[in-house]
């Protein structure tokens, strides 16, 4: 599969552009790349995909945001952040930027398509998105995981095909704007005309009109259903981030494009690990004698049960480090660590021979404190693991 290219570079701007400014990049980029306008270059299609594409996600603040901060891995399953994994259709660009570029547009005629003689195109109307929020353990974050999700949405009418209309016959196009669902008014000024749109009150822009509902969905031309939709959740996933499955939203009622599912992580508490960053933190408690002696104990990992050993001497807030036991970077290739920080237990009571044993002990000489340059404390510890 061929990487997918950085969006800012296709449209040619940087990270600090404004809204105008990437609605302007695009706009050169459609008109530049536009098939119409380039009949003998078929890879003209392909780069007029791939700048409506970008700008779906640089045009939508959160889109934007999740891209910034994790790349393409942020966008979730859709390939674009709002389309399927085929990336968008022509339909998909005129439905949704089309009008980026007015009828008046001396360019307008390039998204004319479908009514012929330059008439004006209908825009195709989008569904409803759906939210949901998903639950995973640290497990599943770590190295991602495949999930089945039972979700209600609105689908297109299988009895009426989506139009509404009684067996998908019963219909016909609206005489008051010809079908296109909008209606245009004309008035002459001192600057010469001026032409405005709006939609037709007759058909409520949809261009046709039901005179027999379908008898299963009542002429709303979808019904409500169960659907079990498959996802697949990239490693290094964290909490609030939100990724979108395309075209498994609400489709809108008598006919359209369906709304995106957008799924909202959320992460479960581990009972003995916690996440910092790609890293995750264990707390290791040991015995004094443990720590003077020198042991082997087992710690739990993501991926099951690790042994470690420590060397005699251990001083409490050694931090060991399990190189490559962490989390998956999202938008990377390298994995966190694992880190085991050490605390040497302390007893809070003592039985009368055990407090005589230690009064006995406490004044030996290697039982007094005697740090040295290598015994470093705590942040100048973490200070050598996270920028060592």
């Amino acid at each position: 599969m061929a990487t997918k290219r950085d969006y800012y570079e296709i449209l040619g701007i940087d990270k600090g552009a404004s809204a105008d400014d990437i609605k302007k990049a695009y706009r050169k980029m459609a008109i530049k790349y536009h098939p119409d306008k380039n009949p003998d270059d078929p890879t003209a299609e392909d780069k007029f995909k791939e700048a409506a594409e970008a700008y779906d996600v640089l045009s939508d603040d959160n889109k934007k945001a999740r891209y910034d901060q994790y790349g393409h891995a942020g966008l979730g399953g859709a390939a674009g952040g709002g389309y399927g994994a085929g990336g968008p259709s022509m339909d998909d660009i005129f439905s949704q930027f089309g009008d980026i570029f007015g009828d008046e547009s001396p360019f307008g005629s390039f998204f004319n398509r479908g009514q012929g003689g330059g008439g004006q195109r209908q825009r195709v109307r989008r569904g409803s998105d759906l939210r949901i929020k998903l639950k995973l353990n640290l497990q599943e974050v770590a190295n991602g995981a495949e999930k089945k999700i039972k979700v209600k949405r609105h689908v297109t009418c299988t009895t009426c095909g989506g139009n509404g209309s009684k067996n998908g016959t019963a219909v016909q196009t609206c005489t008051t704007c010809s079908g296109t669902g909008q209606t245009r008014k004309v008035v002459n000024t001192m600057l010469g005309q001026m032409v405005s749109t709006s939609t037709c009150q007759t058909c409520n822009g949809e261009g046709k009109i039901v005179t027999d509902r379908c008898e299963t969905c009542f002429g709303e031309g979808r019904v409500l259903e169960e659907d079990v939709i498959p996802i697949k959740i990239p490693a290094g996933v964290a909490e609030g981030i939100q990724l979108s499955v395309g075209g498994k939203g609400n489709v809108p009622p008598r006919g359209g494009v369906a709304g995106d599912l957008l799924i909202v992580v959320e992460e479960e508490e581990d009972a003995d690990l916690k996440r910092d960053g790609s890293n995750v933190v264990y707390d290791l408690h040991v015995t004094f004698p443990d720590a003077a002696l020198g042991t082997s104990v087992e710690v739990p990992t993501i991926d099951g049960r690790a042994r470690i050993t420590l060397e005699p001497g251990t001083q409490s807030g050694k931090i060991l480090r399990l190189k490559g036991k962490g989390i998956k970077e999202l938008n990377g290739y390298g994995r966190g660590d694992q880190l085991i920080h050490v605390n040497v237990w302390t007893p809070r009571t003592l039985s009368a021979e055990e407090r005589s044993l230690l009064e006995k002990l406490k004044l030996s000489p290697n039982f007094q404190p005697k740090p040295n340059k290598s015994d470093k404390g705590f942040f100048e510890k973490m200070k050598d693991f996270f920028h060592g």
